[in-house]
């Protein structure tokens, strides 16, 4: 008889196409788990996402609606699949839906799901186009940043900007612009895909390092995983990296933890100079879609991201084995009609 733990885990982020979720590597991450017997229930927002259809990942999925629906919609939605499932804990897996979990994680812990997120107010001030007062505040190096809404606005850049900038979306994508028309070119896809506002970062030269981390919520960094991207796609998304040894990363990590209390995953990105300075161009509020590189290299940390939230005490990691690669592939992954049917009139498979 097993004395593994029986817990019902819901996680989002099932689109594992090109610009893939965070959903799949972490459900891999858990699998791999031998404290723990798992029932993986999937939350999606599109009938064609690959992870509805993965099933010896995936034990049940469900549609769910957009965010932007509304947080009553999306929470009732949510309830209708605990009556069924019984969570035990949700994973969200993607920046859009954050807000909801931590607005409501209060009322989600009543009925006995728990989301193991930040503060609200921490969450908010690592925003994009928070993101310089952000390093203002807590004392890291952030490139000049400043959301914009109008595309006038690149024809006269605001005092201290200059070609080159990047242009990014306030949840995903980012396009570095060397002159106005290409910045023009990038704030219409952007905001046409993403919507209002659009945020110009100054452009710092240097090499782009990454680290996947995890926080306690006490001040206290649990997990962290320095990466190299080896190959990018035309959407900026690693296609390929190594696991590397910086140890002013992991401080970084560190500090950020320290300073902020930040309960859960993030991944930093960051540019370092020919001067050894490190500087925080992005901070996602999440695991991100290369987590899984962190389990190949000793840290599962999809795991200790669960027992964390499920209240357990996790020793930190610190151990890893650098030169640990991933290389993403596409694989055709064959079902059914009836299948993708069942998902549409339904809303469950």
């Amino acid at each position: 008889m097993s004395d593994k733990r029986k817990v019902v885990v819901g996680v989002t982020g099932l689109n594992n196409h090109d610009n893939p979720g965070p959903g799949i590597p972490t459900i891999r991450g858990i699998r791999e788990s031998d404290r723990f017997d798992v029932r993986i229930v999937g939350l999606a927002y599109e009938n064609l996402e690959p992870g509805i259809y993965m099933r010896d990942l995936v034990d049940k999925a469900y549609l769910i609606p957009y965010p932007s629906s509304g947080s009553d919609a999306f929470i009732n939605r949510i309830m209708e699949i605990h009556q069924k499932e019984g969570f035990d804990v949700i994973i969200p897996n993607l920046d859009a839906e954050l807000y909801i979990f931590i607005t409501h994680k209060e009322f989600l812990r009543q009925q006995g799901i728990s989301v193991f997120v930040p503060e609200l107010d921490v969450f908010e001030e690592r925003h994009k186009a928070n993101l310089y007062e952000f390093g203002q505040k807590y004392g890291f190096l952030v490139p000049k940043t400043k959301a914009i809404t109008d595309v006038k606005d690149l024809a006269f850049l605001p005092e201290g900007f200059s070609y080159p900038i990047w242009i990014k979306g306030k949840y995903y994508e980012a396009y570095p612009a060397y002159d106005y028309h290409q910045a023009v070119h990038y704030f219409n896809k952007i905001a046409a895909k993403w919507g209002l506002p659009i945020i110009i970062q100054e452009y710092v030269k240097g090499t782009e390092v990454n680290a996947v981390a995890l926080g306690d919520g006490k001040g206290n960094m649990v997990a962290c995983v320095p990466m190299r991207k080896q190959y990018i796609t035309d959407k900026g998304k690693a296609w390929a990296g190594i696991a590397i040894k910086d140890d002013n990363l992991v401080k970084l990590a560190e500090d950020f933890f320290r300073k902020t209390r930040w309960a859960g995953g993030i991944e930093l990105e960051v540019i370092k100079t020919k001067d050894e300075k490190y500087y925080i161009i992005e901070i996602n509020p999440r695991l991100p879609a290369w987590v899984y590189l962190a389990v190949g290299a000793g840290q599962n940390i999809p795991e200790a991201l669960l027992r964390l939230a499920l209240g357990e005490e996790v020793e930190p990691m610190r151990d890893f084995k650098v030169g640990t690669m991933f290389i993403r592939y596409s694989y055709d992954l064959i079902g059914h009609i009836s299948d993708f049917e069942k998902i549409n009139i339904y809303g469950e498979l």
